[in-house]
């Protein structure tokens, strides 16, 4: 799959494992119980678990049902193959949805917005990575492919000129000027940044922005990150938010990698295109195969 196509297949399983969960929590699987309890009151009127339970398989009960029928036969499937999953496997699978987003923040975010901790995805995308091993050997790509990836790509293949930059949020033009003054007299950056910054996302990791590349944020930021020479500290910067002082540590030149360069990175994504192809095929093939008993609608509750 491609790196796009494993972020969503990666949050939608979660999600809809956070469902199931929900479910087993809320109303173990399901026998006929006079003596259910109430698991809310409104004004004297109770909500049961049966009703719950109901809201809750309505809302995504069959979708959570099909993910588990399909992860039960991708398990069975490489069990078959002999094909064992390692923490290395797993940890490379995140590497390449971490790729897909722009920073690690945005990454956590994404992760957060799932209510989903890191250990949560590890634990969650087991098939996932399990179908990639069952199916990659079934996977070509030839020299010829690659060479057009590269042809038809290489613009977006190109490494545009980046600064690494550091800075220091505040909301006025006083207090900028006011860190500059402490920073001219020997004051340390990362520490005037964990103590005055207002940006919550870089102040704990002392303003560290790392590489950026023009045309990704603040125009008035940029222009002036890039016009500093490395080691170079900004004068007060007014940006949307409010005034930045920045500090720069490192310039890179803009790059266009041959294609020896990208070789490996192209054929990783061309195999996992590819992948995502075949398995959807795949997954129908073996559930046509299989012999499934779906019985959920005979356990929902009358209320």
């Amino acid at each position: 799959m491609n790196s796009k196509n494993n972020r969503t297949w990666i949050w939608t399983s979660s999600a809809l494992l956070v469902i199931l969960i929900a479910y087993a929590s809320v109303f173990p699987p399901v026998s006929k119980n006079n003596d259910e309890k109430a698991v809310a009151k409104v004004n004297g009127v109770e909500i049961s678990t049966t009703k719950l339970y109901n809201a809750l398989v309505a809302s995504g009960g069959a979708q959570t049902l099909d993910s588990m029928i399909t992860e039960e036969l991708i398990s069975q499937e490489s069990k078959k193959a002999g094909i064992q999953i390692t923490d290395a496997d797993v940890t490379n699978e995140i590497q390449t949805i971490k790729a897909t987003y722009g920073s690690e923040d945005e990454f956590n975010q994404a992760l957060a917005n799932y209510g989903m901790t890191l250990d949560d995805l590890k634990k969650n995308m087991q098939s996932q990575v399990t179908l990639k091993k069952i199916l990659e050997p079934q996977v070509t790509v030839t020299d010829d492919e690659i060479k057009k990836y590269y042809d038809e790509n290489l613009e977006s293949l190109k490494v545009p000129a980046q600064v690494k930059a550091s800075h220091i949020s505040v909301a006025t033009e006083a207090e900028a000027n006011a860190i500059i003054a402490k920073l001219k007299s020997g004051g340390d950056f990362a520490t005037l940044a964990k103590e005055s910054s207002t940006d919550a996302a870089t102040k704990d990791k002392g303003g560290d922005l790392g590489y950026i590349s023009a045309g990704q944020g603040d125009p008035a930021f940029e222009a002036a990150a890039f016009a500093l020479e490395t080691g170079g500290l900004s004068a007060a910067v007014q940006t949307a938010t409010g005034y930045d002082v920045i500090k720069v540590t490192d310039h890179k030149a803009a790059s266009t990698p041959t294609l020896a360069d990208k070789t490996a990175t192209i054929k990783q994504s061309l195999v996992d295109q590819k992948i995502s192809t075949l398995s959807q095929t795949w997954l129908e093939q073996k559930k046509s195969e299989a012999k499934i008993e779906n019985n959920l609608a005979n356990l929902t509750k009358t209320t």
